[in-house]
């Protein structure tokens, strides 16, 4: 009697013990998104350190993703927040959503985000009658991490969905094992079908996103073997805009580029292909016919002469040296696009198995163009096509992926172009900032202000302009520090003069200059004035715009005068030229208000110049000796003045 009692004891024990492991969150008890975050294992590794929480431990877990509710979940995102400064070496079942390179360091942030791959769609158990390949994923990461030796359990702080339509509350940690269950916020639900069953009739497909550059990666044609992608960049950028564009990407699935029209790889090589898998399994392939094996390889768009080529050319939007401008600046030349033959590998050998590759980068070959942060592609929309026919038709993509990049902007960037001020009652020029776009190693004061110029000044590079400055300064007995200010060394400025002010409006007069040797194609400028008290009316030699709510002028040069010229010595003088462009721009006053040009209300408060941010002067020039505004038909006469001696100037 008193066994089976102690049998019956431990059998409880046993029992209690099995309940407290059981995880808090289950599928039994969870209708939502089930996420679960295990460590599998950690191993202590070299160097071994005497600080516990600085010594390094490799280790491996699993994050799992379950469908437990009535709606698919499309293009999964799984935020970890990381505690123990964790490096993770390798993600498989996911790829980073920054597109960031492994390894990978979690210190300082926030979240980690890791978005499905190549499984991106979770679907409904009652959809799939409960099939777990197709409700369930599972992410498995190796790394290293710092923490304490055993017993302690080193897991991650936090564990969320990154959709906004769900609501995760914070993790249960039991053991090595934490979990959370998702649930839709109360709106979601509310829209909610049961079954969500047309998810599972057909691919899911989420809405096409908005960025300043998006990326649409299209399937054309598909053979079990190969697949014709399409990718097409579309600028959304207000105002930025991208010379020379190199785009790259990562294949997860061991997939190679055949050939190219549109676009080339910066370096063709087939190497990884002949001596690897590729090879062994394509063993009839001519491979020095093929263009690319890189696991991440980078390609470049054509110059113009290959446009009409029917090898390399031929294709929409291609060939234009890599120049992409804004659509609010040309929409014809804000896209381009190039297409690829793409061979795949086991166990993809299907025509309906396709996958985009993923971590794309863009960048530009100019200084001056942005830096863009991309997303991992997502699953939407077949893309509508013209029909190659020529008829009233469209033609959709077997499948479309979409690529959404923005701009990011590091501040401490240093401006490429900067802007000087003057006005016809100052007989001085307000110059750039010291240093405005960096100083290098000279015998000058990057700290000294920068000094009053003479107009004349403008047109001599940094040497000559300072010593103009001084001899000015010394006539006027204003004091010349020592030693003097630095230049601005600026690549590009601009001179706004304000010209003329009479009773119904005023003028302004934009040069610019290009103190770099490469020209500057296809070039843009934008100049935003205060919103209220004027109207913009016309430009010469420029074509202008107003947009938005008329604050910001678009500007750009007319037929002939797309190009800046860069710095040259063709003058004849002893100093080298800049590479200018002028134009008179007409300005009307609002009758509610009366602008006070004299009082400096005449100047912008913004000036960018291909996108790029210009610095602008720390002040305006004085007019407190000139009180009265010309009569109007004095304004017609210096106009007209203006516009002659421009012209001369130009030729």
């Amino acid at each position: 009697m008193a066994v089976l009692f102690a049998a019956a004891v431990f059998l409880l024990l046993i029992t209690v013990a099995q309940a407290q492991a059981q995880p808090a969150n289950t599928p039994e008890d969870c209708n939502g998104i089930l996420l679960t975050y295990n460590l599998d294992r950690r191993v202590k590794i070299r160097p071994f350190v005497d600080a516990a929480d600085d010594q390094p431990y490799s280790f491996q877990a699993n994050a799992t993703l379950l469908n437990s509710g009535t709606r698919a979940l499309r293009s999964w995102t799984l935020l970890l927040t990381f505690a123990h400064r964790e490096i993770i070496v390798t993600a498989d079942g996911a790829v980073l959503t920054s597109a960031a390179d492994l390894p990978y360091d979690t210190t300082a942030r926030n979240a980690t985000s890791f978005s499905g791959y190549p499984q991106t769609d979770l679907l409904t158990p009652i959809a799939t009658a409960g099939d777990l390949t197709k409700i369930r994923a599972t992410l498995i990461l190796v790394g290293t991490l710092f923490a304490g030796p055993d017993p302690y359990v080193p897991l991650p702080s936090a564990l969320s969905l990154a959709d906004p339509s769900y609501t995760c509350p914070p993790a249960k940690n039991v053991s090595t094992f934490l979990s959370t269950c998702c649930v839709l916020t109360p709106e979601a639900a509310a829209n909610e079908t049961a079954g969500d069953l047309n998810a599972a009739r057909r691919t899911s497909y989420l809405p096409r996103g908005t960025g300043d550059l998006v990326i649409t990666y299209d399937v054309l044609q598909a053979d079990d073997t190969n697949y014709l992608a399409q990718v097409t960049l579309e600028n959304d950028a207000l105002l930025g805009r991208l010379d020379g564009w190199q785009l790259s990407w990562e294949w997860l699935r061991g997939e190679f580029i055949g050939s190219m029209r549109g676009a080339y790889p910066r370096h063709v090589d087939a190497r990884d292909c002949v001596y690897g898998a590729q090879g062994s399994y394509y063993k009839g392939l001519d491979f020095s016919k093929v263009l690319s094996c890189d696991r991440r390889p980078a390609v470049f768009d054509l110059p113009p002469s290959s446009r009409d080529d029917n090898d390399m050319g031929r294709v929409n939007h291609c060939c234009r040296n890599g120049t992409m401008l804004p659509k609010s600046v040309d929409a014809v030349q804000s896209k381009s696009a190039f297409q690829m033959v793409v061979y795949k590998m086991p166990p993809d050998l299907n025509r309906t198995k396709l996958y985009a590759p993923t971590n794309f980068n863009i960048s530009g070959a100019s200084p001056l163009n942005p830096e863009y942060a991309c997303g991992q592609p997502v699953r939407v929309s077949p893309t509508e096509l013209p029909d190659p026919s020529g008829l009233a038709s469209t033609t959709l993509a077997l499948a479309t992926w979409q690529v959404v990049c923005n701009m990011t902007t590091s501040p401490s960037k240093t401006p490429s172009c900067c802007v000087t001020f003057s006005a016809f009652y100052n007989e001085s020029v307000i110059p750039c900032r010291t240093c405005a776009c960096g100083c290098p190693a000279a015998s000058c004061s990057k700290t000294e202000p920068s000094m009053l110029l003479p107009p004349y000044a403008l047109l001599m590079p940094f040497e000559r302009r300072a010593r103009e400055a001084g001899e000015g300064a010394g006539e006027k007995r204003l004091g010349v520090p020592w030693p003097m200010p630095c230049g601005d060394n600026c690549g590009v400025s601009i001179n706004w003069h304000v010209a003329t002010d009479y009773a119904g409006g005023w003028s302004a007069r934009a040069t610019l200059f290009n103190w770099e040797e490469a020209d500057v194609a296809e070039w843009f400028m934008a100049v935003e004035m205060e919103e209220e008290g004027f109207e913009f009316e016309q430009a010469f030699t420029f074509n202008a715009t107003a947009v938005g709510n008329s604050s910001m002028i678009l500007m750009r040069g007319l037929e002939g005068l797309q190009y800046l010229k860069g710095e040259s010595n063709m003058s004849g003088g002893d100093y080298p030229v800049a590479g200018k462009l002028q134009s008179v721009l007409l300005f009307s006053k609002k009758q509610k208000r009366r602008r006070s040009i004299i009082g400096g209300e005449g100047f912008p408060s913004r000036v960018l110049f291909n996108g790029h941010e210009c610095a602008m002067p720390l002040r305006i020039p004085s007019g407190a000796n000139l009180v009265r505004s010309l009569p109007p038909p004095l304004v017609s006469i210096i106009l007209l003045l203006q516009l002659l001696l421009q012209s001369v100037l130009l030729v």
